[in-house]
């Protein structure tokens, strides 16, 4: 994972780029794995962990009309969250899921995770689906690694 975060880390000082997250479902791994790359305070502004739904719309700007009809795990409310940090940074990305073991529904089971990256003229969002039978702390692992893979292809796709 730390090989993604070094390649993101690179394609933001070629392109003078800066970054900011807002994770759910993650819980701040991204984040960690991000700066953990030697200079990555030079485009790393600021991160968030978002759990709870207020925290969403107060850092993220995650409108509570998305909340209540689309819920928080939602693709919806991963492109608000990774549009809704780009007043801090030049690319948001953000992460909300179900990381379980507990929280699933039919509709939105434990493994659910969407991923979103943003930039002034893009925003592309992935839905991921793990196995449930994960345990919590491997699954925010594997949502952790989706989510920098993730990042890595966008960036790749607009910055060279």
């Amino acid at each position: 994972m730390i090989d993604f975060a070094k390649k993101i880390g690179e394609i933001a000082i070629k392109n003078n780029l800066t970054i900011s997250c807002a994770e759910s479902c993650t819980g701040g791994l991204v984040s960690s794995l991000l700066t953990d790359v030697s200079g990555s305070s030079g485009y790393i502004k600021i991160n968030f962990v978002t759990y709870a739904n207020e925290a969403k719309m107060q850092f993220a700007n995650v409108r509570k009309e998305t909340l209540d009809k689309y819920g928080a795990v939602s693709e919806q409310t991963s492109r608000e969250m990774a549009q809704g940090v780009l007043k801090y940074s030049t690319i948001g990305i953000s992460s909300t899921g179900i990381a379980g073991p507990t929280g699933g529904s039919v509709e939105k089971p434990v493994g659910l995770m969407y991923v979103s990256v943003a930039g002034k003229n893009f925003c592309e969002t992935k839905k991921v689906v793990l196995l449930s039978e994960i345990e919590r702390i491997q699954m925010k692992k594997d949502f952790t690694k989706e989510v920098l893979k993730f990042a890595l292809e966008v960036l790749e796709k607009y910055y060279r």
